[in-house]
């Protein structure tokens, strides 16, 4: 793990961007997590300091687990950049475009292949986005090349105040149960909102 951050201390850090929201501080969407850092510090166990991690629009932890400094990440949320974090220098990248960020992730696992590297590119994305026609490109893509990536679906069951289930007419996520080893599922509840922290106006 590159950082040896508990899980309390993942907490507290959405608890301090919450409540800056909730006065007003932050004039701009913010996508708080909550419920899964259990899964979440399992997974960074994987992640290796120079690793690429790539982002959707909630990657407060993963910033944190990557090794950039809380004040140095408080004050991009504080500036309005929550929802689109990048941290060249720490090897994390981010994008608030739904699946956006997916090819970009497929095409520097690509180039780590094709250079023969050995590190990896592990990308974030939320369940409603797994659904959608560019994820099953790139990872269709990843598998058949065999390329150096893992696709992280991060399941809450709800895109903005939608149910990802409902909204496709599906009884179960595609990628719930794939045996590829390019993806890696888990579900959590989470007791923020989809956007804001519950108290201002969310979207």
């Amino acid at each position: 793990m590159i950082t040896s951050l508990k899980s309390s201390e993942l907490v507290r850090f959405e608890q301090r961007v919450a409540n800056a929201f909730n006065a007003g501080l932050i004039r701009a969407p913010v996508h708080l997590y909550s419920g899964n850092e259990t899964q979440i510090l399992k997974i960074f166990e994987n992640i290796n300091e120079e690793d690429w991690v790539l982002c959707s629009w909630r990657s407060h932890y993963q910033c944190l687990l990557k090794g950039v400094p809380e004040e140095e990440l408080f004050n991009e949320i504080l500036d309005g950049r929550s929802i689109s974090l990048c941290f060249p220098d720490y090897k994390i990248l981010c994008s608030a475009m739904v699946g956006g960020i997916l090819p970009i992730a497929t095409g520097i696992a690509l180039g780590i292949k094709n250079r023969n590297m050995s590190h990896r590119v592990h990308c974030f994305l939320g369940d409603m986005t797994s659904e959608t026609g560019i994820a099953h490109e790139c990872i269709k893509y990843s598998c058949a090349h065999d390329l150096p990536i893992r696709f992280i679906i991060e399941n809450d069951g709800k895109s903005v105040c939608t149910n990802t289930l409902e909204a496709w007419g599906l009884q179960h996520l595609t990628y719930s149960n794939f045996a590829g080893s390019n993806v890696e599922y888990y579900e959590y509840v989470n007791t923020y909102p989809h956007s804001g922290a519950g108290v201002r106006v969310q979207f």
